[in-house]
């Protein structure tokens, strides 16, 4: 596979806004016939979008936060369930910048270059919660390893090249082991039957004695020893998400009522569009969304500096501000996707026009981490002063 390389964070933004201009046209009956989007995947690749974070030094525009949560947001307005796919590519990317050695960094940077896509093998179902992670990476007697165990919610797996599989060594301690798409031992089935981003492949993948060469392996449990960005970044990827469904939702409300939807009776006005309720509700939907989109952007400028001089305290701003921007834009995604059928009338809950997808994407993705927790951290932080913790889900 050959890939454009982008040259910088200008050129990335015009190269998602464009794509996400083209994914737009297919969403909905992408969504409503479940048809997995492998050539929308494989244009991401090609347009060389997936290799934006690759460091400079390897051949890579290294772009900052602040374009990365653009490029998410961009994708996610014109389809959730396309937007999400990527999202632990560049997490994983992110696991082998700091944590590869210098040889890990100058394979897997290039595989990346060339339009090659990480996956995710990372969440269990059963376990007591989401870190009682019981994949087991044991060692051979020849250096390298076997991995042995069950995955569920991995988005992207099904498209990958690589996946990073997320598994306990035998010091207890968590590893990531990069391992081919087509690995013996591997299985990745196509089970995921939720109500929203139908078309993340979000399913199973089953590892049976796959074998692992050490030098696919690294040692994630050293990112949370110290100043981390790395939940921070992979967070504020999911608010980018979050926005972009609400920015999304709220553009098509607004196209509906302006050439579908009916004026009320009682109004007045010879077009819905004119309708002063209905003006004042769009208002508020408007701020709402607005105050998301600021949010993000002031998160990613905080992930930004924390990376230019990265410290316990810069790295507790940073996750901070990008919790505030997450627990935002999900309350913000999952309200004006709702309020779409208030605005737009009963003719917006016909199947057929499929309008629920919107909020079918923002409900789902918004439990992938409770809000709750973040604004517990929020809280704890302003009034206490206390950091908020390195586990990489802040």
């Amino acid at each position: 596979m050959t890939a454009h390389v982008i040259a910088d964070d200008a050129e990335a933004v015009t190269v998602a806004a464009a794509l996400a201009q083209e994914f737009r046209a297919g969403a909905s009956a992408r969504d409503a016939e479940r048809r997995l989007p492998r050539a929308e995947v494989d244009k991401l690749s090609a347009s060389g979008l997936l290799a934006v974070t690759v460091p400079a030094a390897h051949g890579g525009a290294d772009v900052g936060a602040l374009t990365l949560a653009e490029i998410f947001r961009l994708l996610a307005s014109a389809d959730g369930s396309l937007a999400q796919i990527p999202q632990s590519h560049f997490v994983y990317v992110n696991v082998v910048r700091r944590q590869g050695t210098e040889e890990q960094r100058k394979f897997f940077f290039a595989e990346v270059l060339a339009g090659r896509r990480f996956g995710n093998a990372q969440s269990e179902a059963g376990t007591r919660h989401v870190q009682d992670i019981r994949t087991r990476l044991t060692p051979r007697p020849d250096g390298s390893y076997v991995l042995t165990g069950v995955k569920h919610y991995a988005t992207g797996a099904l498209f990958a090249d690589w996946i990073p599989v997320l598994a306990r060594a035998e010091d207890d301690e968590l590893h990531v082991a990069y391992v081919p798409r087509d690995a013996p031992g591997l299985t990745v089935i196509d089970d995921w039957d939720g109500m929203g981003q139908r078309t993340t492949a979000s399913g199973t993948v089953r590892l049976d004695a796959v074998p692992v060469p050490a030098d696919r392996v690294l040692p994630h449990h050293l990112t949370f020893r110290g100043p981390q960005l790395h939940g921070a970044v992979a967070q504020l990827l999911h608010a980018a998400i979050d926005t972009g469904i609400a920015g999304g939702a709220l553009t098509e409300a607004a196209a509906f009522v302006r050439t579908k939807s009916r004026p009320w009776f009682e109004s007045g006005t010879e077009t819905a569009a004119e309708d002063p309720l209905l003006i004042q509700r769009f208002g508020e939907l408007a701020l709402r969304v607005r105050a998301s989109e600021a949010l993000l952007r002031e998160a990613a400028r905080t992930v930004d500096a924390a990376r230019t001089g990265l410290t316990d305290d810069s790295a507790a701003e940073a996750s901070i501000a990008v919790a505030a921007a997450k627990a935002h834009a999900a309350d913000t995604a999952v309200e004006v996707a709702g309020a779409l059928f208030e605005v737009a009338g009963t003719r917006a809950a016909l199947d057929s026009l499929n309008l629920h997808r919107h909020w079918r994407d923002a409900r789902t993705h918004t439990l992938h981490d409770p809000a709750r927790w973040k604004i517990q951290h929020i809280g704890r932080y302003v009034l206490n002063g206390t950091r908020p913790p390195r586990h990489g889900l802040l």
